[in-house]
């Protein structure tokens, strides 16, 4: 996907790390903060007058058969508001790790795999080739996975001007995205590989930053902080920007701290190499179903991480931009493709949850229960309104309010990273995702055999 893009802003939102002395006195934390407990209350005061669930009794008393989703809708709700609880102390309490000083950093290796991405693939370069890391313990493996426009004429560029760093290969046909990172993988030198898209751009200290948490012997990964490259180029890119801080800052920082993020991403990752040496040939002959794997390889190489009892964890300070789709049917291939992983990989992911710390497991499998079964809850629901409407044409209104207030209330999490009125698109997001995206899921679910990468 080639694009000129929009440089990604050198701020706090684009993952500057926080201190907790400049939170302590910056009373837009606070404000924030409050806002955000002040909405748990409001919620559970919600719940607790039946706010949510009227509807669903009132209901009952015309439709027996709806009696039946009482208990479980009570139960969700119940273990839902204690997850959101959990995830807001913890999300609080995140602190990023301590980067690793110039003068200590370890020989790190880059591995960028590219195809058919232009002129873009050089910038992704520079911001490597620029960052604040050490050259004499750097080195950039760029993968031309058999492009047929000029990437190799840009990576080529790239490696003259950076022969110290960049080492460029170059397959003569389209292999695929693992591939294309194993090479990278076989031919590293350094103690750290960091996977970066070919569509990324990092801000300058990111590989510090994202090199400081190997310190401890226990994490095997490190996921960074991602955001939209593109976002000035319309409304979509907007609400995507919203959508990739909430799950970044929010979801992955309470997954850190548990040592269990569950999909380091390939926009930026870095690995122990010794430990992606040991999992390379059951990643590359990965089946599913009988089906070769050919999509998720970020997820599916977290989850054999995992297995081995190895630590994954977040670090907010290591940040990279990412060009995010400008069209609704881009949005859908790629919203399809991680959907198909999300369902095989969280398969897996209930095996590999066992062998973890007991604590950790009982997180996880907490998480993972709350999680997964606002499909049925959320599908069921909607059904339920189509019922409900015939009778009270009301109703749909009502529905649509209860929708924006928890959007926004999910929206402030995005202010603590960027004080921007783009906090509103995260509510737009909650509409249009309602609306034109909730078929995704079910399609992806009983296609998930399926192996086209959709993007090429």
């Amino acid at each position: 996907m080639s694009t000129t893009g929009t440089e990604f802003p050198t701020t706090q939102t684009a993952g500057q790390a926080v201190t907790p002395e400049r939170q302590f006195r910056d009373p837009w934390y606070w404000l924030i903060y409050g806002s955000i407990l002040a909405g748990i209350v409001l919620l559970i005061h919600a719940h607790l007058h039946g706010l949510f669930l009227s509807p669903l009794t009132n209901a009952a008393e015309s439709h027996h058969w709806v009696r039946v989703l009482i208990f479980p809708s009570m139960l969700w709700v119940l273990m839902g508001t204690l997850l959101l609880i959990f995830r807001t102390v913890i999300w609080m309490l995140y602190r990023p790790f301590p980067p690793a000083a110039p003068e200590e950093a370890p020989p790190l290796t880059v591995i960028i795999p590219a195809y058919n991405e232009g002129a873009m693939v050089l910038k992704s370069i520079e911001s490597v080739a620029r960052a604040h890391y050490p050259h004499d313990r750097l080195e950039i493996f760029v993968v031309d996975d058999g492009s047929r426009d000029d990437t190799w004429t840009y990576i080529e560029q790239a490696a003259r001007e950076w022969p110290d760093v960049v080492r460029p290969i170059r397959f003569p046909k389209n292999r695929g995205k693992r591939a294309a990172l194993a090479a990278g993988f076989e031919a590293a030198k350094g103690e750290i590989v960091v996977t970066i898209d070919s569509d990324s751009a990092l801000e300058p200290d990111s590989l510090l930053a994202i090199a400081g948490p190997f310190r401890d012997p226990k994490v095997g990964a490190v996921a960074g902080k991602v955001g939209a490259y593109n976002r000035a180029e319309g409304w979509l890119p907007k609400m995507l920007h919203v959508r990739y801080i909430l799950s970044f800052d929010v979801l992955r920082a309470v997954e850190s701290s548990y040592g269990t993020v569950y999909c380091c991403p390939g926009a930026l990752t870095a690995y122990r190499t010794s430990i992606v040496r040991h999992v390379l040939p059951e990643w590359m002959k990965q089946k599913f179903l009988g089906a070769q794997c050919t999509f998720g390889e970020d997820r599916a190489l977290t989850n054999w991480i995992l297995s081995l009892g190895y630590l994954t964890v977040y670090q907010r300070s290591a940040a990279v931009a990412t060009v995010v789709p400008t069209q609704y049917q881009q949005l859908c291939k790629m919203f399809l493709r991680w959907d198909r992983s999300y369902v095989r990989e969280e398969i897996r992911f209930m095996k590999i949850v066992w062998k973890r710390p007991p604590l950790f497991a009982s997180v996880a499998l907490w998480d993972r229960l709350v999680t997964n079964l606002r499909y049925p809850v959320s599908y069921l629901s909607l059904a339920l309104l189509v019922v409900l409407v015939r009778e009270n044409p009301l109703m749909l209104a009502r529905f649509a309010l209860a929708v924006g207030v928890v959007s926004f209330f999910y929206a402030l999490y995005f202010l603590r990273s960027e004080r921007s009125f783009h906090f509103l698109y995260g509510i737009a997001y909650s509409y249009f995702s309602l609306l034109l995206l909730s078929w995704i899921f079910p399609y992806a679910f009983f296609t998930v055999r399926a192996r086209s990468w959709l993007t090429r």
